[in-house]
């Protein structure tokens, strides 16, 4: 008996302990409704459609009447297809490209600006290169193509120079692939500085006052003091992007490229979309996306594994 009323003591402790959470907290729940819902119909739900990679999917019989193929398309794409791998190579080079200068330009940038005294200055400059993270690829698109294109006016600029036959820098193979490092650069290098301005602020300033008393110049107190004091944060942002690595920027690409480059440019997204609502190739192109959908998974996997065991980051 005495046991039995210890139980329900506490249980009752237990259930006035969630209630007055409840109480203290149920706004903060309610604000993640609207979310959950968001996601629910927009990411859970349209999962169903995955089963077309399995179909020859009929838009005129749906989901349930189209027949069952199995793996037949999984298995074109990945021993018949001839452009597969090409695009696969193009994905993986320019997002690892992406990747390495975004945070190369990011960390320089922030450390250029770490280092200006005058806050006029300093904002403005912040201000500038934050700007283009704003506009849409659409927008900048517009802009690069008026820019690169044939008679744009980086092209009328480098003739009046006296450069004869100027860079195709939109329409070969051997500048494309630089024209979108440069441009996507342009766009989010700025954005993607405010981490690592942040993480300056944690620097100790007594740690630059001791470099200084020891006789260290501006650079040297920069590699030895400002950069090992960020370099969790360097490391953390480096392996949290290798979830990227099949991702390169479909918005950016499908602004930028044209047929004559599709041998250098042409990226997993950009297929999927030509082939799925260009060509009506509905299932060959969503068994290209579920490949790359679990490719995807198992490196944001990696990815999280290797930022909780260098830099200590866990989501849970």
């Amino acid at each position: 008996m005495a046991v039995a009323g210890a139980e329900r003591v506490q249980a009752g402790a237990t259930r006035a302990r969630i209630l007055r959470y409840l109480a203290r907290t149920w706004p903060l729940y309610l604000m993640l409704v609207p979310g959950m819902i968001f996601v629910a119909i927009f990411s859970y739900y349209p999962m169903y459609g995955v089963v077309i990679a399995f179909q020859d999917f009929n838009p005129g019989l749906g989901f349930v009447r189209s027949p069952w193929v199995g793996l037949k398309h999984f298995r074109y794409i990945l021993t018949m297809n001839p452009d597969f791998y090409n695009i696969l190579r193009n994905t993986i080079v320019i997002s690892t490209l992406k990747i390495a200068t975004m945070q190369v330009s990011a960390i320089a940038l922030a450390l250029l600006l770490n280092e200006v005294k005058n806050a006029l200055f300093k904002r403005t400059v912040q201000t500038i290169v934050y700007l283009p993270h704003f506009l849409s690829w659409i927008v900048l698109g517009g802009i690069i193509l008026d820019m690169l294109g044939s008679n744009g006016i980086v092209t009328r600029g480098l003739k009046s120079l006296g450069l004869e036959s100027p860079p195709m820098f939109l329409g070969s193979n051997k500048w494309f692939v630089p024209t979108l490092i440069v441009t996507n650069l342009w766009q989010g290098v700025g954005w993607s500085t405010i981490i690592y301005l942040a993480a300056l602020t944690s620097v100790d300033p007594q740690l630059h006052e001791a470099a200084a008393i020891d006789g260290a110049n501006r650079f040297q107190r920069v590699w030895h003091v400002t950069l090992p004091g960020i370099s969790s944060t360097i490391v953390l942002l480096a392996c949290l992007s290798l979830g990227n690595v099949l991702q390169a920027g479909f918005d950016q690409v499908f602004m930028l490229y044209n047929p004559a480059v599709y041998a250098s440019g042409d990226i997993l997204d950009t297929y999927v979309f030509r082939a799925g609502l260009i060509a009506a190739q509905y299932s060959m192109a969503g068994a290209i996306g579920l490949i790359k959908s679990a490719v995807g998974f198992v490196l944001i996997v990696i990815a999280y594994y290797l930022a909780d065991k260098y830099a200590g980051y866990r989501i849970f």
